[in-house]
């Protein structure tokens, strides 16, 4: 298992996690097995979104002697009230929720306080200049939680929550159907059939700006939906109109800059060994690059997915890896120190490039390699 750093967080989480919706209504023995088998590979992280009691006493017990091999991320503002789930911002629901999470399962703090399903800007405005934001950065200084997060499934609110400075970790949807759909407020719309019925071209661009801006300034991404619900994995569900593996969701999000992890949907032991299989898995079966190029009236031409189909480079050069910093500092207008650091940091830089073409010719989407290496050339002065 591979592990990376969520950014500015401090905290290193395995780049395969597990999302708590497959361990709902399920006994506490799938819950224990369900560990045992995260723990035999390595994998540390758990989205905890769902306040439901019965799963959060589950997972309690089976965390007992183990809880620091796991990283819990954990919702505020979500509670179980009348038999169900509901998002609230009532701050006594909120503090109660948290304290009932901390008791269930059995630990004094958590690792991520995830700021609960923040989709509209009036919603974020009001949760940044209120009660909520200050309390979960109170829980963060007094250690109750390492970091603060949110979740969203709205690029324009996501950047806005990066921008502010006060959230370390951002949930975010993240697969190659809903990057291709600009912002809207109403979740929805991302699975709505008849939004994929024209001719979609590359990757919104507030969606490509939200992940560079997140790893330009250390906001570590935890991903969900990777499998759009499961519909991507379906050929006739599949909004695509072409069915995706498992592998390929997984190894698209974990490309974007930004991402630490993917929590997974898993809903039997036999799903969850094929997830955390994926660490192992040869590279073919993780390459959706290839899928992609097929999608019916979507097209990635010309945009750079990172996907690693221009190597080998007869000069060494780590194309996608020179291009993904070359657009992190061209989203400046300065090159950020950092950015310029990693770049310095590569054992060969563009300025060794032959302008032999091969990438080029190896490239699904038509992408202008040549250029990018001459470009980034000329940013980075080497």
């Amino acid at each position: 298992m591979q592990y990376r750093s969520l950014g500015r967080s401090g905290l290193m989480i395995s780049e395969i996690s597990l999302g708590c919706e497959g361990l709902l209504g399920k006994p506490e023995a799938f819950v224990h097995d369900a560990l045992d088998m995260m723990e035999r590979c390595g994998a540390s992280g758990i989205d905890l979104y769902s306040p439901n009691p019965e799963m959060r006493t589950s997972l309690g017990r089976a965390l007992r002697g183990r809880r620091e091999k796991f990283l819990l991320e954990a919702h505020l503002c979500t509670i179980w009230k009348d038999g169900q789930y509901k998002r609230t911002r009532r701050m006594d629901e909120v503090r109660a929720g948290f304290e009932d999470q901390l008791v269930r399962l059995g630990t004094n703090y958590l690792d991520i306080g995830m700021v609960h399903y923040v989709d509209s800007m009036d919603d974020w405005r009001d949760v940044a200049d209120g009660e909520v934001m200050r309390y979960a950065l109170d829980l963060k200084k007094c250690g109750a939680i390492r970091a603060v997060g949110l979740s969203s499934h709205n690029p324009q609110v996501a950047l806005a929550a990066v921008k502010s400075g006060v959230i370390d970790v951002l949930l975010f949807s993240v697969n190659p159907c809903y990057d291709l759909q600009p912002a809207d407020e109403d979740v929805e719309q991302l699975w709505n059939r008849e939004n994929y019925r024209g001719s979609l071209l590359n990757m919104n661009p507030e969606r490509q700006e939200l992940y560079e801006t997140c790893q330009r300034l250390g906001v570590g991404i935890t991903v969900m939906k990777a499998f759009g619900g499961g519909d991507l994995l379906h050929a006739d569900r599949s909004l695509a109109g072409v069915a995706l593996t498992p592998y390929q969701c997984i190894s698209y999000a974990l490309d974007r800059p930004g991402v630490g992890s993917v929590m997974t949907g898993a809903h039997s032991l036999e799903e969850l060994q094929t997830n955390l299989g994926y660490a192992d898995a040869p590279d073919e079966e993780k390459d959706y690059a290839s899928v992609l190029a097929t999608f019916p009236r979507m097209s990635w031409q010309g945009h750079c997915m990172y996907c690693g189909h221009c190597a080998p480079c007869p000069s060494g050069i780590d194309v996608a890896m020179v291009t993904k910093l070359l657009n992190l500092g061209l989203a400046q207008n300065d090159v950020p120190e950092t950015v310029r650091e990693h770049y310095g940091a590569l054992d060969h830089k563009a300025g060794e490039c032959l302008q032999c073409g091969s990438c080029e010719e190896r490239c699904p989407f038509e992408v202008a390699v040549m250029h990018n290496m001459e470009h980034a050339k000329q940013v980075f002065g080497m």
